[in-house]
């Protein structure tokens, strides 16, 4: 028997992590990936197995997302469906379908929601072909506004934070580096990244505000810069501190990795249609300084 053909669509994707275990899914555990697949599985329970996700960034327990990608393949008869939705005769594009029928599984006031859904242009992978991920980070230092209602989004620290030395010291860790003092070691994976841009500045609020943006982040990487930059704004570390010990790629307890509450997932960037299977073969290539 021969495989069926498939369609694959891009997914953007929203949530909250405070009550989730992370990105992928994990048994008996509630992740992001799990309740999407999970609502996948109640909508084509008549037309084979539940598909599954591919993501641009697996996210950890308790970090946000406003601007996640993933994309899903789609079987012919999954795609058919979409369109034979009982009780209704208004058409929307196949996207549109889907969106509308994974959210109305997820429940209408739920904690993670499809912001978009498209059918992907050739070539597109949401993981491999992604150019760039931003990420932002929120801290609430002893004279900003400690607003109860963003306390799941915002870190709060008690000391008085100097925004333009963590902005200096930010700027000096940018470029192609081995970023092994920042990130937990996985076995076979690479530490090499761009830090493409990095910075500081306050909202008006006071909560100081980092905006980070790299091909890609490795493990808690975004969290260990900005606890390493909450301890020069603090006055415990030198900006040029950041830089050996970035140098000298080996993890340390010079700073506290900063909790996941305070992360953000806002954009992740794509070249043009024409250069996405391209992108995707040399992200697969492993990174060399």
């Amino acid at each position: 028997m021969e495989d069926q053909s498939t369609t694959r669509f891009r997914l953007d994707i929203a949530y909250q992590g405070t009550d989730f275990n992370g990105w992928g899914r994990q048994p008996g555990l509630r992740t992001v990936q799990g309740e999407i697949e999970a609502a996948f599985a109640t909508i084509f329970r008549r037309h084979g197995d539940a598909p599954t996700l591919t993501v641009a960034g697996r996210t950890d327990a308790g970090v946000h997302a406003t601007g996640q990608v993933a994309h899903v393949d789609l079987t012919d008869a999954q795609v058919a469906s979409l369109q034979r939705r009982r009780g209704t005769h208004q058409q929307f594009p196949l996207g549109e379908a889907l969106r509308r029928r994974v959210n109305g599984v997820l429940g209408p006031v739920a904690d993670v929601i499809l912001t978009g859904a498209t059918v992907a242009p050739e070539g597109f992978d949401a993981r491999f072909s992604a150019i760039w991920r931003r990420y932002e980070y929120r801290v609430a230092d002893a004279v900003a506004l400690h607003d109860p209602l963003q306390r799941h989004r915002t870190a709060w620290v008690s000391a008085q934070l100097d925004v333009e030395a963590m902005d200096a010291a930010a700027l000096g860790l940018l470029g192609l580096h081995d970023f092994a003092s920042y990130c937990k070691p996985r076995d076979g994976a690479t530490t090499i990244r761009t830090l493409q841009s990095f910075g500081w500045t306050k909202d008006d609020d006071g909560v100081l505000v980092a905006e980070v943006k790299a091909d890609a982040f490795c493990h808690s990487m975004v969290r260990a810069l900005v606890g390493a930059c909450v301890a020069v704004g603090e006055g415990r570390l030198a900006a040029e501190e950041l830089i050996a010990l970035r140098d000298d790629r080996q993890r340390t307890n010079a700073f506290k990795v900063m909790p996941a509450r305070g992360l953000t997932l806002k954009q992740v960037g794509y070249p043009d249609d024409v250069g996405l299977a391209l992108r995707a073969l040399q992200t697969r290539a492993m990174r060399t300084l």
